[in-house]
C-alpha cells in the first residue's frame, strides 16, 4: 500500500525569508497596551499597599501544603521554590546585564523552556492562589523571588532581608542573545578562541550554569571547577560567593531523574493547549513525586533536605566518592562504604547513600573552592551570613539602585554592587546658576565636540536591564572608565581638569549652600554644548536639564563589574573594536547591530536612535574626532546634513574593506 504523507502548513516569518535583517522589532517592546492592569497601572504605588508579613504567611502555609497533582518533596516545596527564584535570577549576566528576576522573564519562552528549568512551569503554577490573592499589589516577578526567600526562612536561614520593586514584563525580552546553538544543552558555537564569548554566561545552551555531569558531560571535577569560575564570575560572583552559593543551595532538596528522557514530552511552548501552558509531560508511572524527570540525575545532597546546615559539605569532605549513573542514565557520584543516611523525598521508610553530582566534587578538587569550602565547614555561622550574603546579591543585583527598593524588610547594609552614591551635601544649583554655568563651559576652550563626546560617554554607560551605570556617580571621572579606549583617556583629563576649574570657582563663591558636582557639569557641558551648536545652525533652543547629581568615590564604585561594562562597539560615536573579518551570515557581529543594541539597553525608541546618530555626526562626536561619518561640511553646527548626503541618491556608497 503506497504510503501517505501529510502536507503541514507552515507560515512563513519574516525573519524566515532573511533571517540575517537588521531586527528593529527589540525597539518597540514593552507595549502599554501589553499590560493587563492598563497603561495607567503604576506598580511602586500598588506594592506600598502590599502587606508583606501576610503574603509571606501565605506562602509559608503554601509550602507545607502537599497537592496531589504535583506532590512536595519531603512534603516541602521551599526546595522548589528556592531553584524557581534562583534560575529566575541566576539568568543575569553582568556584560549586558541582561537575563535575571526583574521583569519576571522566566514565566516566557525562552527561559521556561531551557532543559534547566525542567519542572518550574509547575513551580510558577503552584504559587498561583498567592498571585490570585494580591493581584495587582505583587507581580509575578517580585512573587517568585520572594517565594525563595520566604523558603530559605521557613528552613532556618537568617535572610538580609528582601526588596519588593520588580515590576512585570508581559512579553519575553528579545533584545538577550542566549547562545548561538541551535540545539539545547550544547556549547561548542559559544566557546571560541579558547573563552567563553560575551556576553554569555552559561556554558551550554538551555543551562543556568554548567553542565552538572561536567564540560559536555565528561565527569571531571576539576575541569567543571574552571567552567564554573566563568560562570559564575561571569553573573558577578568572587570564588567565595560561588562557593557559598552552591554548598547554601545545595543544603535543600533534590535531583529527579526517576527513569530515561524516551518518556519526556516537549517544553511548554510546545505542549498542546489542554496541558494549560505546562510542559515536560513525563509518561513514565505516574510522573510525578518519586517518578518526576527534571535534571536526569536522581539524588538527595543532605540528610536534611528541608533545614539548612553543613552537613553539604560534611558528606562532601568526608567521603571518597565513584562513578555510578542514575536511572535516567546520567553520570553522578556514590559515597564509597557510605550508609544511607539521606531520607527519601516521597517514602519515610527508604534511605540512600550520600551521593554528588561533578559540579559538587568541583568544591572539593580545586584548591580555591575547596580552601573556602572547608573554611566555612568549619565555621557554620560564618557559611550561614556569606550563603544569606550571595543570595541577596542573587536576587537582588538587576534590580538597581537602592532607589528602586521597596517594602518594610529593605536591609539597612549597603553593597558596592549597588553602585552606592553619597548623600548630597550641596543644594541644587538654580536656572540662574545653569545660564551662568552655561556661558562660562562655553568660554573655557573646550569645543562642542569634545562636550558632547564628554556627556555621552559619562551618560551612555546607562543599561536598562539591570539600571546600572549613567551619568549619576560622575563615575566617567574614576577608574575604570577614564581609561576606556572609547573615551580617550589623555584628551579626557584635560576636559575634566577644565570642569574641575570651573566646579572650584562656582563652590567657592556660591551663596545659599550650592553646589555643583562634576556629574551635574558633565551632563551640563553636553547641554551647553547642543544649544550652541543649534545657534550655529539658527535655531533657538533650550535642552532641559535637572541637577542633582552626585559625585562616587572609589569605594563606591566596584571597578571588576564596569571592567566589565567596557564597551567594544558604540555606533553612536562610530565607535568599532576592530574583531577580524565579519561572517557574511554574521549579523550579530556587525557595527549595526550593536548600535540597536546599545539602543535597546538605553531604552531608545526606533526615531530617538536615529536622531541620536545623526546629531552626534554632526556635532563631531566621534570616535578620535576623526572626519568618517560625520557627513557635513560644517561640524558643531547642529543640522539635518548627515540625513541630506546619506540619502542623496547621486552617492555611490561601497564597502571600504571587508570588515
Amino acid at each position: 500500500m503506497e504510503e501517505k504523507t501529510q502536507n503541514v502548513r507552515k507560515k512563513r516569518w519574516i525573519t524566515d525569508w532573511w533571517p540575517n535583517r537588521l531586527n528593529l522589532k527589540v525597539l518597540r517592546q514593552k507595549c502599554p497596551d501589553s499590560n493587563p492592569y492598563g497603561p495607567e497601572y503604576d506598580y511602586r504605588k500598588e506594592c506600598g499597599q502590599l502587606d508583606l508579613a501576610a503574603v509571606k504567611k501565605d506562602l509559608q502555609e503554601l509550602m507545607t501544603q502537599s497537592q496531589d497533582w504535583w506532590p512536595a518533596d519531603f512534603g516541602h516545596y521551599g526546595p522548589l521554590f528556592i531553584r524557581l527564584a534562583w534560575h529566575s535570577a541566576g539568568s543575569y549576566r553582568i556584560h549586558d546585564g541582561r537575563g535575571g528576576a526583574r521583569g519576571g522573564g522566566i514565566r516566557f519562552a525562552p527561559r521556561i523552556d531551557w532543559p534547566d528549568n525542567i519542572s518550574l512551569d509547575k513551580a510558577v503554577r503552584l504559587l498561583w492562589p498567592v498571585k490570585r490573592k494580591y493581584g495587582r499589589k505583587l507581580s509575578w516577578a517580585d512573587l517568585i523571588v520572594l517565594a525563595g526567600n520566604a523558603a530559605l526562612e521557613s528552613m532556618g536561614v537568617k535572610v538580609i532581608g528582601f526588596a519588593l520593586g520588580r515590576e512585570d514584563a508581559w512579553e519575553p525580552d528579545e533584545g538577550a542573545d542566549w547562545g548561538p546553538e541551535e540545539e539545547m544543552l550544547t556549547g561548542k558555537e559559544r566557546f571560541k578562541g579558547g573563552g567563553l564569548e560575551k556576553p554569555f554566561a552559561a556554558t551550554e545552551m538551555g543551562l543556568i550554569y554548567v553542565n552538572p555531569e561536567g564540560p559536555g558531560g565528561h565527569p571531571d571535577p576539576v575541569a567543571s571547577a574552571e567552567e564554573i569560575r566563568v560562570a559564575f564570575g561571569r553573573m558577578g560572583m568572587d570564588d567565595e560567593e560561588t562557593v557559598a552559593l552552591i554548598a547554601g543551595g545545595h543544603a535543600f532538596g533534590k535531583c529527579h531523574g526517576a527513569a530515561e528522557d524516551i518518556h519526556l514530552g516537549p517544553d511548554p511552548a510546545s505542549s498542546p493547549p489542554e496541558q494549560q501552558g505546562l510542559g515536560w509531560k513525563f509518561d513514565y508511572k505516574t510522573g510525578k513525586g518519586p517518578d518526576t524527570f527534571t535534571s536526569g540525575f536522581e539524588l538527595a545532597w543532605s540528610p536534611t533536605p528541608t533545614r539548612f546546615g553543613v552537613q553539604y559539605l560534611h558528606l562532601l569532605f568526608n567521603n571518597e566518592w565513584e562513578l555510578t549513573k542514575s536511572p535516567a542514565g546520567k553520570q553522578q557520584w556514590v559515597a564509597k562504604d557510605a550508609q544511607a543516611v539521606v531520607p527519601d523525598a516521597h517514602d519515610p521508610q527508604k534511605k540512600h547513600p550520600p551521593m554528588m553530582l561533578t559540579a559538587d566534587l568541583a568544591l572539593r578538587f580545586d584548591p580555591v573552592y575547596s580552601e573556602i569550602a572547608r573554611r566555612l565547614l568549619k565555621n557554620p555561622e560564618e557559611f550561614e551570613a556569606a550563603f544569606a550574603k550571595a543570595w541577596f546579591k542573587l536576587i537582588h543585583r538587576d534590580l538597581g539602585p537602592r532607589s528602586c527598593y521597596l517594602g518594610p524588610e529593605v536591609p539597612e547594609e549597603v553593597f558596592v554592587w549597588q553602585d552606592p552614591l553619597p548623600e548630597r551635601v550641596h543644594e541644587p544649583i538654580d536656572q540662574d546658576d545653569i545660564r551662568a554655568l552655561k556661558r562660562e563651559i562655553l568660554a573655557s576652550g573646550l569645543d562642542v565636540a569634545r562636550l558632547v563626546y564628554t556627556a555621552w560617554s559619562a551618560a551612555a554607560t546607562y543599561r536598562d536591564s539591570d539600571r546600572r551605570g549613567g551619568a549619576n556617580g560622575g563615575r566617567l571621572r574614576l577608574a575604570p572608565q577614564k581609561d576606556w579606549a572609547v573615551n580617550h583617556p589623555q584628551d579626557l583629563a584635560k576636559v575634566l581638569s577644565v570642569y574641575e576649574g570651573i566646579q572650584e570657582r562656582f563652590n567657592e563663591r556660591a551663596r545659599g549652600g550650592k553646589g555643583v558636582s562634576m556629574a551635574d557639569l558633565i551632563v551640563l557641558g553636553g547641554c551647553a554644548a547642543v544649544e550652541a551648536a543649534a545657534r550655529k545652525a539658527g535655531v533657538e533652543i533650550t535642552v532641559p536639564f535637572a541637577p542633582g547629581r552626585v559625585d562616587a568615590g572609589r569605594d563606591q564604585t566596584d571597578e571588576a563589574f564596569y571592567s566589565a561594562m567596557e564597551p567594544s562597539a558604540d555606533g553612536f560615536r562610530n565607535y568599532w573594536q576592530d574583531r577580524g573579518p565579519v561572517a557574511e551570515d554574521d549579523v550579530l557581529g556587525t557595527p549595526e547591530y550593536c548600535l540597536v543594541d546599545k539602543a535597546q539597553l538605553l531604552t531608545l525608541t526606533v526615531p530617538e536612535m536615529t536622531a541620536l546618530v545623526g546629531g552626534l555626526r554632526v556635532l563631531g562626536a566621534v570616535y578620535n574626532y576623526e572626519k568618517h561619518g560625520v557627513l557635513t561640511a560644517a561640524p558643531g553646527t547642529l543640522t539635518n546634513d548627515f540625513f541630506v548626503n546619506l540619502l542623496d541618491m547621486g552617492t555611490e556608497w561601497k564597502p571600504a574593506d571587508d570588515r
